[in-house]
């Protein structure tokens, strides 16, 4: 399973609701279907990006830095950065 950096949609999470419970309810959707997503557990269909796009009111061309940017491993960064 690809791993998804959830780091920036966490911290919007946060910013908007304070609690994963508060934006879980505000979308219609469980605790655990948040968790499950931001602990690489699952992917979010595309009717699944719009409605927390639209509840976290993050714009259409913000949606790729929040949903698409791939995690990192630190020693493939290095090997990339000539470290």
């Amino acid at each position: 399973m690809l791993n998804i950096n959830t780091s920036k949609i966490r911290g919007r999470i946060v910013e908007k609701y304070l609690y994963l419970g508060e934006f879980a309810k505000a979308i219609g959707k469980e605790n655990r279907f948040i968790s499950t997503y931001l602990n690489h557990q699952r992917y979010l269909t595309q009717e699944d990006i719009v409605d927390w796009a639209k509840a976290l009111e993050i714009s259409a061309e913000d949606i790729p830095a929040y949903f698409f940017t791939e995690e990192v491993n630190e020693i493939e960064r290095q090997k990339s950065e000539g470290v």
